[in-house]
């Protein structure tokens, strides 16, 4: 089956960095945008970054200049490298590519 699968969420403090991958069959990877999003407790899913298939990336205001978004081809990789993270960057994050998700990997940062 088609599987998106993403890892690299932790329990952090203020001011650390987490590192997200999202892996994705080569079958649905190829010429596809990558989208993370994020859900926080009580608040609907929102769209966090995401990266064309040539390299083009978009943000959401709330991480431009914290967090980056970037794609392996070779390893065919979504990455989220998530800097200065702060308790309101808590939220299960997921990986979506192809209209496939994954099941989430959890983000909570402490003050």
């Amino acid at each position: 089956q088609v599987q998106v699968v993403e890892s690299g969420g932790g329990f952090v403090q203020a001011g650390a960095s987490l590192t997200l991958t999202c892996t994705a069959p080569i079958t649905i990877f190829s010429i596809s945008r990558g989208y993370w999003y994020r859900q926080a407790p009580g608040k609907k899913r929102e769209l966090v970054a995401s990266i064309g298939d040539r390299g083009g990336t978009e943000y959401a205001q709330s991480v431009k200049g914290r967090f980056t978004i970037s794609r392996d081809n070779d390893k065919r990789t979504f990455g989220l490298l998530m800097n200065s993270l702060q308790p309101e960057d808590t939220g299960t994050y997921y990986c979506s590519v192809r209209n496939l998700w994954g099941q989430g990997t959890q983000v909570t940062v402490s003050s």
